[in-house]
């Protein structure tokens, strides 16, 4: 008997038929692969990773991760987020493939490859689906730009050199 392998219908199949590790988005239901970060992104992603988490921890307030770690968003837009925080109360969406929903807080490190997609694709998506709070940092000037969701529409919160002002962990980082 002849066994029929169906190939992927879906841009989610072909995603979810990637090897562990793939350095790969599905945005807007496209693949997006991207190389390794240059050593300015990973040591400032590094950085303020330990110190969110420290003091996420600390608080008992949640759980945070870094890339890669696939957000579930939709059957079109799995995200790789550099950090994200998920509060408490959303725990229950962290599966063994990932988390399954919008985290509450996002930060993305920019690179060369990567403006377009944090600033406007990714902005864009994370203000829609309700992320709470969400961050773009230039690891070139250590500039944050913070923006919370009111009513589904991001708000600047603020523009620091060195510094996230966080409003929803009501706290500061800086790096």
């Amino acid at each position: 008997m002849e066994t029929i392998i169906k190939p992927p219908r879906t841009m989610l199949e072909v995603y979810n038929c990637l090897p562990e590790g793939t350095p790969v988005q599905l945005i807007n239901n496209q693949l997006i692969m991207s190389p390794a970060p240059k050593d300015r992104h990973q040591k400032l992603i590094g950085k303020l990773y330990l110190l969110v988490t420290a003091f996420v921890e600390r608080n008992h307030l949640g759980e945070t991760r870094i890339a890669p770690s696939d957000v579930f968003l939709n059957e079109e837009n799995i995200y790789q987020p550099d950090i994200y925080f998920v509060s408490t109360e959303h725990l229950a969406g962290f599966q063994e493939d990932g988390f399954h929903g919008a985290p509450d807080m996002v930060i993305e490190i920019l690179s060369p490859g990567s403006e377009k997609t944090d600033k406007v694709d990714k902005f864009a998506y994370y203000e829609a689906v309700g992320v709470k709070e969400y961050w773009i940092v230039d690891p070139l000037d250590k500039t944050s730009i913070g923006y919370k969701n009111v009513l589904g529409k991001f708000e600047m919160i603020t523009e620091k050199k060195g510094q996230l002002s966080s409003l929803l962990l009501d706290t500061e980082f800086t790096f």
